[in-house]
């Protein structure tokens, strides 16, 4: 049996090395191993969220149309983020890559640890809402019953975000 295809957001943010370049070498493996990229929003320059002692990410946000589950696509990403060099030393420290499932569908995932979907963050971090709102402002987040563009302008969030 063949799987529809499902519309999955990603979020991909790099705060070290070539930031442009490992951006765009995640999105070319994205579109390689996930799905086809529909959508994707300008790149933007973000002060670093959580733990502020360190550089500025550049962070873009994707739509991509894929067969694959939401757990297929987190092991993917994990794949691809080892690939480009991400290593995990601290929550919130520096890294080379992210890349981050905010959205699978209307799709509810909690299993702690392994992957949350809706990301349980998305509506408190401008960096993820600012480009999500860029392509999808409609989009009804399903557990919140809001717009992502309704998430965006309650956001009391006041990072600096800028698009580039």
């Amino acid at each position: 049996m063949e799987l529809d295809n499902k519309k999955v957001y990603l979020l991909l943010g790099s705060n070290l090395g070539d930031r442009m370049q490992l951006i765009n070498a995640a999105i070319g493996k994205i579109r390689d191993r996930i799905g086809v990229i529909f959508s994707r929003s300008s790149l933007y320059e973000t002060a670093a969220w959580g733990k502020q002692d360190q550089p500025s990410f550049l962070n873009v946000a994707l739509g991509v149309s894929t067969t694959l589950s939401p757990l297929e696509v987190l092991e993917k990403a994990l794949v691809i983020e080892e690939e480009l060099g991400r290593v995990r030393h601290e929550k919130w420290g520096s890294r080379l890559i992210d890349i981050d499932v905010i959205l699978y569908g209307d799709l509810i995932v909690n299993e702690p640890r392994v992957l949350q979907v809706p990301h349980p963050q998305m509506q408190h971090r401008r960096f993820v809402l600012e480009p999500l709102a860029e392509i999808v402002p409609d989009y009804l987040h399903p557990v919140l019953k809001k717009t992502v563009s309704e998430l965006l302008q309650s956001l009391p969030d006041d990072l600096t975000v800028s698009k580039i």
